[in-house]
């Protein structure tokens, strides 16, 4: 009797199949380029606040697996690309944080559809977090997001808006699962006056959202500031973002009369210089993209102006964009 080690028993026991030769790196990078570009740019822009810097952190995550590859190109490739990204992500927050700012701070305006495209996690129909894809693009949520740490921010997008489970962040962020509950709980409550009065862009919202823009737009070319006053509401906030580049009002600006006589004002300092402007969904509700006649000195030549409303469709909030590096992912005005 043979022993089971012997070559005759090995010799008829099945053959495990040879393992499939990995793909060349260039041809795999191309390719995870194309499966996880879109869910890494939208992790990027909501971990940043910034169209550019999500641009940037794209390309330099590839930049970075392309020089020093992940180690086995036979699993998943999401995480470790997540995770570089978070980490360029983290760096390039802290570092805006740290810059001095001249004026206001708004998130870049990004243009989305009605349906926004979806970014699943593998093995999952798609997320069920706390916060929805569109609302975590949300003008209202990014800019709730400034509360946070840069460390708070990513745990709580990768738990709340990308269903992350805890040890999953924990391998994303190189924390300990007992971190990431904690930064996580010290997130949301953070968020709880947004939580409160959370903006879900709905369709109904989107439409009560276009109209009141529509006629703040109208009552503003009447340059009656009475009737752009009626349009408000008492505590209303004008934010403008330009960050010294044109002229705008480096504080914000708050009340109803106050807020009126400023647009008024900005109104006849124009006389009468806009070129165009078209509406259109920017991060999941209604918004002017204007465009000025070249020319007019320290005037932007385009700018983004939307607005928040209350329940009776009164403007709570006005945001302008008018800074060139904000308006990257917004398309010029057809000619």
């Amino acid at each position: 009797m043979r022993s089971a080690g012997s070559p005759s028993t090995a010799s008829s026991a099945p053959r495990a199949a040879p393992a499939a030769p990995a793909p060349p790196l260039a041809g795999f990078l191309a390719a995870s380029y194309r499966e996880h570009e879109r869910f890494l740019w939208a992790l990027s822009y909501r971990l940043t606040g910034s169209a550019a810097d999500a641009d940037d952190i794209v390309q330099e995550t590839f930049v970075r697996a392309l020089e020093h590859p992940p180690a086995r190109t036979d699993e998943p490739v999401r995480p470790w690309l997540a995770r570089v990204a978070l980490n360029l992500g983290r760096d390039a927050l802290r570092r805006r944080k740290r810059r001095a700012y001249d004026g206001p701070w708004l998130p870049s305006p990004i243009e989305t559809e009605p349906e926004p495209p979806s970014f699943e996690i593998p093995g999952r129909d798609g997320t069920e977090g706390r916060y929805d894809l569109l609302e975590s693009a949300s003008f209202a949520f990014l800019i709730a997001l400034e509360a946070l740490t840069p460390q708070q921010r990513a745990v709580l997008l990768l738990r709340d808006v990308f269903d992350y489970s805890v040890q999953e962040t924990a391998d994303a962020l190189g924390l300990s699962e007992a971190s990431v509950k904690t930064t996580h709980h010290r997130a949301r409550r953070a968020l709880e006056p947004y939580d409160r009065e959370r903006c879900r862009p709905s369709p109904e919202l989107v439409e009560r959202s276009g109209a009141a823009l529509v006629r703040f737009l109208q009552t503003l070319a009447t340059q009656d500031v009475s009737a752009i006053e009626a349009l408000l509401s008492e505590d209303v906030r004008v934010v403008n973002d330009a960050n010294g580049e044109f002229k705008a009002a480096r504080r914000i600006v708050v009340g109803a009369n106050r807020a009126a006589r400023l647009f008024a004002g900005l109104l006849r300092w124009e006389g009468g210089g806009a070129l165009g402007h078209e509406l259109r969904l920017v991060n999941g509700l209604p918004a002017i993209v204007i465009e000025r006649v070249p020319g007019l000195p320290g005037a932007a030549p385009r700018y983004v102006l939307r607005c928040d409303i209350d329940a009776h469709g009164r403007i709570t909030a006005i945001h302008v964009v008018l800074a060139s590096e904000k308006l990257t992912a917004v398309r010029p005005l057809a000619p």
